[in-house]
Order: structure tokens, then sequence, then C-alpha cells
């Protein structure tokens, strides 16, 4: 029998580790990038009840196997002014019921279907032509991953039983539960996936490592620990956001500190979620969310109000914070120092776009004179914040730059001259078109005013993607952008269609709102266009392009 190192171990259990939560993380990334529109419009038109609203929280999160991911889409939705602060803390509790179904998914052991998966999933991703085919592979491979990775947990752990240093150190977290809660909580959020950490901690249970009682009571630190993860990731959001991911926090981290209570002194009354130690811990992930969920839903009007009461108002003078440039002149005789502070303050101007482009949208649905002309107060903003980083980047010494830092600085500009091109389309085109619809007071039709809506889902999707692709230069992020291009403009094409055909019936509605439903139709597809020319420096750079074409 070979001798237990511990280092050896150390690297195995990291790798598979960082294998798991790679895994969740590609099958999250497949499925945004191939049903990404759907799950958005899907979201967005379950609004009307939060039981409805739970249900597609939970469909969405099985389906991204991501509870963050849902709260991060749901967050741009608040930010658009979609979603309403209610509906909105429905879909994350349902959200994290479904991310307690994969678990109970994916804990399901078989040589012959990782292989299935795995072969497909190749054949698929690395023959298909069609994007979305491509990237249902992409989901196959990371589902097939996932399952080695818990394996390799699995045979990696498995001595642990016969060392006594481990099962001291195991035997300890069994008996200090509000350790392994915060440990766990801890290592939830360092690893980004709560999901992930808890298929770690049935594992361990699984293999007779970890007692029982510790494994229950780091599911419940991985509750509080996936919360956390939303709530960090929007600190620096719109009030109502982090108000709505606060309440979120409160819930489910205050429920799971008060279930080590009965953990701790009742024991025994858990037995009866499972015949083993793993079906115990599993189902009281899930039985844990589910009850969140049922409890959750009538009183959460009361946890939005808490959570109002303790994030306060936005500041009036935050627009003026919003408008602080990023932009270092000292800094203009150290190159290298100021392309990056260059990149940060566009991709500020990015996301202020982003938000501008949703508050346009608004108008669409409740035209408001105010707001109106706030949004064009924030493209003159924006208008002067791109000018300024032009001539910003112009007066760099370029004796000092590489040849490669002067094409960055040149990408830089370009870029720039896109998103004010885009912000220009939002605030002088849609806001007229909106002004236009209440000054007549025009009504689009009901399947109108949804395609609109697919189409602006669509748009603020790959505006987000776009501004991702600043901030983390991801080439496959990039080329994703730029395929999206062709996407958005059949998306356009088929809109204009529908609208055509409806047309030909000559409804009032469709008949009144025609000019302005295509040329806002119009304005969408130069948006997006705008913002799928920031992934092509970034393409071009990594030679990812061919003739002017994507290298399949």
């Amino acid at each position: 029998m070979t001798p237990f190192s511990f280092p050896e171990f150390l690297l195995a259990i990291a790798s598979a580790a960082a294998l798991l939560v790679w895994s969740v993380r590609l099958v999250r990334t497949g499925f945004e990038r191939a049903f990404g529109s759907e799950l958005r419009a899907g979201l967005r038109k379950s609004t009307s009840n939060r039981v409805y609203a739970a249900l597609t929280g939970a469909m969405a999160a099985f389906l991204l196997q991501s509870a963050t991911g849902v709260s991060v889409l749901v967050a741009g939705f608040m930010s658009s002014s979609a979603i309403a602060p209610l509906p909105a803390f429905a879909m994350l509790l349902g959200a994290d019921v479904g991310s307690a179904l994969v678990a109970q998914v994916l804990v399901v052991q078989s040589s012959v279907l990782v292989s299935v998966l795995l072969l497909t999933g190749c054949v698929l991703f690395l023959r298909s032509k069609r994007p979305k085919l491509r990237q249902c592979g992409r989901i196959l491979i990371g589902i097939s991953l996932i399952l080695i990775s818990l394996s390799m947990i699995s045979m990696a752990s498995a001595p642990l039983v016969e060392i006594e240093a481990a099962q001291a150190v195991f035997g300890y977290l069994g008996r200090d539960l509000v350790t392994a809660f915060v440990l766990a909580a801890v290592l939830a959020w360092l690893m980004h996936s709560s999901l992930a950490a808890v298929l770690l901690w049935v594992t361990f249970a699984a293999q007779g490592v970890l007692p029982v009682e510790a494994a229950m009571a780091m599911v419940l630190g991985a509750n509080l620990g996936g919360a956390f993860i939303a709530f960090a990731l929007t600190l620096a959001a719109s009030v109502d956001i982090r108000r709505m991911v606060l309440a979120n926090l409160l819930w489910r981290g205050g429920f799971a500190a008060l279930g080590l209570i009965p953990l701790t002194y009742f024991p025994a009354a858990f037995t009866w979620l499972g015949a083993t130690d793993a079906q115990q811990v599993l189902n009281l992930h899930l039985a844990f969310n589910l009850a969140l969920l049922v409890i959750g839903l009538p009183v959460s009007s009361l946890m939005i109000a808490l959570a109002s009461a303790l994030v306060a108002d936005a500041d009036p003078d935050a627009s003026d914070a919003a408008n602080t440039t990023l932009l270092d002149p000292s800094a203009q005789s150290t190159p290298n120092l100021a392309l990056g502070l260059a990149a940060r303050e566009l991709m500020h101007i990015a996301e202020r776009v982003a938000v501008t482009l949703g508050r346009a949208m608004q108008l669409y649905r409740s035209y408001d004179m105010t707001a109106a002309a706030a949004t064009r107060r924030d493209y003159q903003a924006i208008r002067t914040s791109v000018r300024t980083l032009k001539f910003y980047l112009t007066r760099l010494d370029q004796s000092k730059m590489t040849d490669q830092a002067i094409q960055k600085s040149h990408d830089l500009v370009e870029s720039a001259i896109h998103i004010g091109t885009a912000a220009e389309a939002i605030s002088e085109k849609m806001v007229r078109l909106a002004e236009q619809i209440h000054t007549e007071h025009l009504q689009f039709s009901q399947d109108g005013m949804a395609d609109l809506e697919d189409m602006f889902d669509l748009v603020l999707q790959n505006v987000q993607l776009g501004i991702n692709v600043l901030m983390t230069q991801d080439p496959s992020a990039a080329a994703s952008l730029v395929e999206r291009k062709a996407t958005v403009r059949e998306a356009e094409k088929t809109f204009r269609r529908r609208h055509l055909d409806r047309l030909q019936q000559q409804t009032s509605e469709t008949t009144g709102t025609s000019d302005v439903h295509l040329e806002t139709l119009q304005v969408l597809k130069s948006v997006n266009a705008s913002f799928a020319m920031m992934g092509y420096p970034l393409l071009e750079q990594t030679g990812a392009f061919l003739d002017s074409r994507l290298v399949k």
C-alpha cells in the first residue's frame, strides 16, 4: 500500500476543486452564450406574480448551475427598470432552490454517463458549425468534467479515513459547528460558487471523512457564502439592486446561522433526511432552500423594507461622483500606467452607457419628462468623458511607448468613439422616439411591445458582454461578442418582418406606431454594433481573425 503523502493529497484535492469550480463556470458560460437571450426574456416576462418569478428563477439557476449567475442577470434587469425589487427578490429565492436541485443531480456517479457526455460534447464543440450547438457541446463537456472532478475528490479523500491527524481535524469540525459554518462560508465565497462548495462537502461526507454534522453545518455556511457572493458583486450597483441583494443575504444568511441551533442540540432530528450521510447533507441543502422560499415569499415585502431601512437613499450628488474622471494627468509621462487608467475610464463610460440604455427603454414603458431630461444630460456627460479620454491618450509620450502600447492607445480611442456613438443614438434617437409616443398618445400592440422588449434584452446582454470584454480581455468573450452581432442583425430582421405582418392586418396600434417601432429596432441594432466593435481589437491581437472573418 502506498504511504500517505500530505503534499500529494493537498495537490490532488486542490486540483480537483479547481476543476470543479472551472467546470461549473464552463456550464454556466455555455448556457449564457447559447440561451442567454431566452433566459433573459423568460426572467423579464415572469414578473406578474412572486410565485411565477420564483419558479422562473429556479429554472434559470438549474440551467445556469448558478444562483449567483441569476443574481447578476436580475441585477441587470433592475438597472434597466425592467424588474421591481419584490419579484427580483422572489427570483433569488427560487434561484437558490434551483441551485440545490442541481446538486441533487450532479452527485450521480456513472462512468458510462461521463464517457457519453464527454464524447458528445467534444464532437459538438469541435465539429459543429452552428454557434448554439458548439455551446451545447461546451455544456456537456462541463457537466462531464464536474462528475470527473467529484470522482477525483472521492479518490483523493478516501485515505483520510485512516489518517489520525486528518480525523482529528475533521472530528474537531464535527464538535465545533460554528467554526465549520464560518470556514465553509469563507471557502464558498473564495470559490465564487456555493454549488461547488456544497458538492465538495457532500463528497467528503460520502467518503466518511467529514462527520455528517460538520458537513451539514458547512452546507449551511455555503449558503451564507453564496448569498455574500452576489452581495459583493453588486456593491457598486444602484440602491434598489443593493437593497434586493441585501434582503437575500439577510434572509438566507440569518436562517443559515439559526439552523446551527437545532443541528447542535438535536442532531438526531435530521436523520429522516436520508439513509446515508451524503443523502442527509444533500437533502438538508434542498429542504433549507425550499423552506426559505415557502416562508420568504409571503414576507418578501418586509425583507425589502428592512433592507431599505439599512441602505440609505441615493446621494443627490451621486451623479457628480459618477462623472468624476479616473484619468490622472501626471501619469501621462508613464504611458503604461496611463493606458491602464484609460482602460478603466473606458469601462466606466461603457457602464454609464448601459445604464442610459436601460433608462431610455423605460421611457417607452412609462414616459417621464424629468427622466427624459436626465437621460439627455447623461449623454452630455458621457460625450464630455469620451472627448477627455481621446485628448488624454493623444497627449501620451509616444517616444516612451512600444508599438504594442501605441496600438493599444489607438484601440482605446476607437472603442471610445464607438461607445460615444452608441450613447448618442440612445439619447438623441430613443428619447426622441419615446417622447413621440407620449405626445402623440401612441400605444404599441402587445406583440409589438414584446418584440421591442426582446430586442432590447438581446442588445443589453451584448452591451454587458462588451463591458466584460473590456474588463477581462477574454478572447473567447470577444469572439462571442462579435458572433452575436450577426444574431442581433437576424433578430432585427425577424422582428421587422413580424411587424410588417401585423401591419397588413391594419390594426390601429400597429399602424400608429409603425415608424417608431421600425426606427427603434434600427437604433438598437446600431447600439449593438457599436459595442460589438470592442471585440475586434482583442481578436486581431490574438490572431482570431482571418481575412476579416472569425477563425473557426
